[in-house]
């Protein structure tokens, strides 16, 4: 199994800097994402495809971070946390081909004694992983604990969060978000996967969320929306949400994709929550996940 690390970052400055290699960079994560479910016919690829360009843009293209040698504490570098721990697959496969540990690790995901679980965990000690998620609602907690302490040390950089849609229907996710901004937490960037799935079903039917740029407004955040699948959408708002820090407001960045992004059978659809492809599914995905040179594990 190849080590490869073609796409790390060697410093903390993020090396591509095209939209053209991050679109390749985020075909070979898919491709990473779809085979490491396969392999042990279990995980969430639907989550994980449609999540791929915000981490790709964020680990390398926007964020200044440095994979190797790994501080826990990330001082004077920007953090970034997921609260959807169950789409593991697409952060497991970033952190690696971003430099934080062999790309052929990913080959022991869900495996016994790997440190790669199905949800990401502090005590596997694996460089990149800063929380244990997967119990959903945490993490706008602990982003806006972590931006805070960064203000305290008087650390210039930025904390991103990701949640899910279907998330949102935690109560602990309401209370971060009335803390956030009556503490003026503005350097903290926090992201809704707004595919409108959920392990039950669409959004809409097992619990409709309403207008959430007005709910967030009506607490205090600044709100964008943009594509979340498209990076000549996607990278510009994130430039505009970090020209809105230090204002006194978290943003928060509603961020439209499809569930599957990148496989067009899985696209869209809440069936691929949680199941894996079969071996002709795994064919089939790949072929359409064609990059110029894979570099598979």
């Amino acid at each position: 199994m190849s080590q490869d690390t073609s796409f790390a970052a060697s410093s903390a400055t993020s090396a591509a800097t095209s939209v053209a290699e991050l679109n390749q960079i985020a075909a070979q994560v898919r491709r990473d994402i779809v085979r490491m479910v396969h392999a042990v016919n279990s995980g969430h690829p639907g989550g994980s495809l449609g999540c791929t360009d915000l981490l790709v843009s964020l680990f390398f293209r926007v964020m200044q971070h440095t994979p190797q040698p790994f501080d826990m504490d990330g001082r004077n570098q920007d953090l970034f946390f997921l609260s959807n721990g169950h789409i593991s697959p697409v952060f497991y496969s970033v952190l690696a081909r971003s430099g934080y540990f062999p790309v052929s690790e990913l080959a022991t995901f869900r495996k016994l004694n790997s440190r790669l679980q199905g949800h990401p965990a502090t005590h596997e000690h694996l460089p990149g992983i800063r929380i244990a998620s997967g119990s959903l609602g945490q993490g706008l907690s602990v982003a806006t604990g972590a931006a805070q302490a960064k203000k305290l040390n008087n650390d210039p950089r930025t904390v991103f969060v990701l949640m899910g849609d279907g998330e949102l229907e935690e109560g602990q996710v309401w209370e971060a978000a009335m803390y956030a901004p009556h503490h003026k937490v503005d350097n903290l960037i926090a992201f809704v996967d707004r595919n409108g799935q959920q392990i039950d079903g669409p959004t809409d039917k097992v619990m409709h969320l309403g207008d959430l740029r007005a709910k967030f407004e009506s607490f205090g955040w600044r709100v964008l929306e943009t594509d979340g699948n498209n990076f000549e959408k996607l990278l510009p708002t994130i430039e505009e949400a970090q020209g809105l820090l230090g204002q006194g407001q978290p943003v928060m960045v509603l961020m439209d994709t499809q569930m599957g992004f990148g496989v067009d059978f899985m696209m869209g659809s809440h069936k691929w929550h949680g199941v894996a492809p079969n071996n002709e599914q795994l064919e089939i995905a790949l072929q359409q996940l064609a990059v110029e040179q894979a570099s598979d594990y």
